[in-house]
């Protein structure tokens, strides 16, 4: 659809191969077919590539592109594209502009550099991408992109899309069985929807290039608190400085040329930290859109000389970046699951699938947790900023209490006398904003969504999807299978909500999730406090787990194994490369600057300055012998076998040794006049914009 509002810039999706591109260039049949296969999960009919690869050709050729890729997202969390022309020679020595079916819906890449997880040798270089037609092609760069999947010679999964795909596919397949139990015979498919809200934080490009650990590691590994942080809240929805207003708007732009649903920006709770949030869509299109944003949030940083940090958290001190993942689901004649009817027949099928999500995050807590594991989310989830490393539903007041009226048989207020049944009595219509948002709560139920806030914002929302769509769809599944073989319908859906709410209540809490009450609470309720990625990762190797993803097929053992292997080994390579970056740091320019100033303290007479010269001496005394046992740390971290031994080793012996040494470089820092200090300021990064 193109926008004709000129207030507007650009036109929105010009540089998508949409629904009215299609529509125009090809024939109808044809259209037909691939409407069929994009919105109901038909097969491709193999007759019709040439016919779509000519028309994308031809499309794109008019806005002056010269070359396509399969655009797909292996397992290192951002996207890989390899670009080739659609020139073609001729036999008289001249070439053509072509672009075959075959080029479409299949291309092959080296595979043997990203990451497999074991799955693959490095010699077993074979790799293939799919075209995913339920993706939208699209212009980047001058760049016709196609979306695709990745996988190996021998079938394996090796992006993380493809797992997203089955995941989208299974949860349909569940859903619709129990819509056909509720008489729904219309609908023909359920989606998961999600729209990704985007924080991230824009640094000046000149300080950013002036910082080792930011080009490295991005984030700061040293640095003193300055004197005003985000006590005031003056910057949370404060006014946008024209700067930034100028990158948000170049942003925009391209965003909605790309078809990217971008809807509301504003300033966040820390310095020079933002939020980006787009209008919700199916969960596949999200995935791709987010990130597409985070690409261009990166590049278009750089023209406004800006840098973008994506990193969770990038400043010590004031509060990290998260990626709240708003999920919910719907039909494909657009009713909403989520979302509670007039009718008791909708409102006993929303307490099914509210149901079936309580259930879910109940028994896979563990899952949802390790599917949002990462070194920078470590830093971020439990610090009073974002939601603990325990897993917990917030479903508000009102919910909560039909919840609690459905188990105990009592009425659910004094106008009604008679017990509340599911599918007979009509329930209170919800508002969406039925009760206070909590921004405490990991997964919070808002209306007519889940909100889960766990996500770090540098990670892909595949993973995550992945997860959830899985077990709602196993809850669904075993509802589905109850049922169908029961004699009274009514009264068995009842029992189920009832015994569903009274198995699984504990993981429901609406109360302050940063309280420490809340951490011995949910001890006693029995729920997981996986406070590392260390201590989280392994759960996807579970069997029970591996059990539920082979049964559902969203997973092979041996692709989740590679996925266990791939993601510890990169807990231990971002570690790794942040302790020898503090390395770096400390013996080419902290501790010469402190040696520097010494030096120019022990020349001066007055009192003070020697007393400071003692003070400034201690504290690089401390900070010497701290790096030195840092270096022995990271040296013995190579003798230690295995994945998760490496991964302990990193978590209980290399973090200890880089927050000793970063604590007294940060003293030192406080002390040292600013003229000898080589590195821009916490001030600086987070003012200076």
């Amino acid at each position: 659809m193109k926008v004709t509002d000129t207030r507007m810039p650009g036109c929105f999706g010009e540089l998508v191969f949409g629904d009215s591109v299609m529509r125009e260039k090809l024939p109808k049949d044809v259209y037909r077919a691939l409407k069929r296969t994009i919105e109901n999960g038909k097969k491709l009919d193999p007759s019709i590539a040439n016919i779509v690869a000519a028309a994308m050709k031809e499309w794109a050729v008019e806005k002056g592109v010269t070359h396509f890729t399969h655009w797909f997202q292996p397992m290192t969390g951002v996207t890989a594209e390899k670009h080739d022309s659609f020139l073609c020679p001729t036999a008289d020595g001249g070439i053509i502009m072509d672009f075959s079916g075959k080029e479409l819906v299949k291309g092959e890449p080296d595979a043997s550099s990203f990451p497999s997880g074991g799955l693959r040798a490095t010699f077993e270089a074979r790799g293939y991408t799919a075209w995913d037609p339920s993706s939208y092609a699209f212009i980047k760069d001058s760049t016709l992109c196609i979306p695709t999947v990745f996988y190996s010679y021998s079938g394996e999964a090796l992006d993380k899309k493809t797992p997203l795909l089955r995941s989208m596919e299974v949860l349909n397949r569940q859903a619709l069985r129990i819509l056909r139990l509720f008489g729904d015979n219309t609908s023909a498919r359920v989606v998961t929807t999600v729209g990704p809200e985007q924080e991230y934080f824009l640094v000046d490009e000149a300080l950013w290039r002036q910082r080792k650990d930011l080009v490295y590691c991005g984030r700061t590994l040293f640095g003193a608190k300055p004197p005003k942080g985000q006590e005031l809240e003056d910057h949370y929805f404060g006014m946008i400085k024209p700067r930034v207003q100028a990158f948000m708007r170049d942003l925009d732009e391209e965003l909605w040329k790309l078809g990217v649903y971008a809807k509301t920006e504003h300033n966040e709770v820390a310095p020079c930290q933002h939020e980006l949030a787009p209008v919700f869509t199916n969960t596949n299109l999200a995935n791709d859109h987010n990130q597409i944003t985070m690409e261009l949030m990166k590049k278009i940083a750089e023209r406004h000389g800006l840098r973008c940090l994506l990193h969770e958290k990038p400043f010590a001190g004031v509060n990290g970046s998260g990626k709240h993942n708003n999920w919910s689901i719907s039909t494909d004649l657009g009713q909403n699951l989520l979302e509670p009817g007039d009718s008791p027949s909708e409102n006993a099928q929303f307490l099914l699938f509210l149901s079936a999500v309580i259930k879910a995050v109940d028994e896979y807590q563990d899952l949802l947790r390790a599917s949002v594991a990462s070194p920078g989310n470590d830093h971020r989830l439990g610090a009073n900023e974002a939601p603990p490393a325990i897993l917990s539903i917030f479903l508000g007041e009102e919910l909560t209490d039909i919840l609690e009226c459905i188990e105990s048989g009592r009425p659910y207020d004094a106008k009604d006398k008679e017990e509340l049944k599911v599918g007979v009595h009509i329930l209170p219509r919800f508002p969406r904003d039925t009760t206070d948002r909590n921004r405490t709560s990991p997964f919070a139920f808002t209306g007519n969504k889940f909100e889960f806030r766990m996500l770090g914002s540098s990670a892909s929302i595949a993973g995550p999807n992945t997860i959830l769509n899985t077990i709602v769809a196993e809850a669904l599944s075993q509802f589905a299978d109850r049922l169908e073989k029961a004699e009274n319908f009514s009264d068995t859906l009842h029992s189920l909500v009832r015994e569903t709410y009274r198995g699984h209540k504990r993981i429901v809490f609406n109360g302050n999730s940063y309280s420490e009450e809340w951490t011995e609470e949910a001890a006693r309720r029995g729920l997981l406090n996986l406070r590392t990625t260390a201590e989280a990762l392994p759960c996807l190797v579970e069997k029970k787990n591996i059990d539920l993803f082979t049964r559902h097929g969203i997973y092979t053992e041996t692709e989740l194994r590679s996925r266990y292997e791939i993601q510890m080994e990169n807990y231990c390579k971002t570690l790794s490369i942040e302790g020898l970056t503090m390395l770096d740091i400390l013996y080419k320019d902290l501790l010469p600057a402190v040696f520097h100033y010494l030096r120019d303290l022990s020349g001066t007479e007055c009192g003070a300055a020697k007393s400071l010269a003692e003070q400034v001496s201690a504290l690089s005394s401390e900070l010497y012998v701290n790096t030195q046992a840092l270096q022995n740390v990271l040296d013995g971290a190579q003798s230690v076998v295995g994945t998760a031994g490496r991964a302990e080793y990193f978590r209980d012996t290399v973090i200890p040794a880089m927050q000793e040494a970063r604590a007294a470089a940060d003293e030192l820092e406080n002390r040292i006049g600013r003229s000898y200090w080589p590195y821009p300021t916490y001030g600086e990064l987070l003012f200076q914009v």
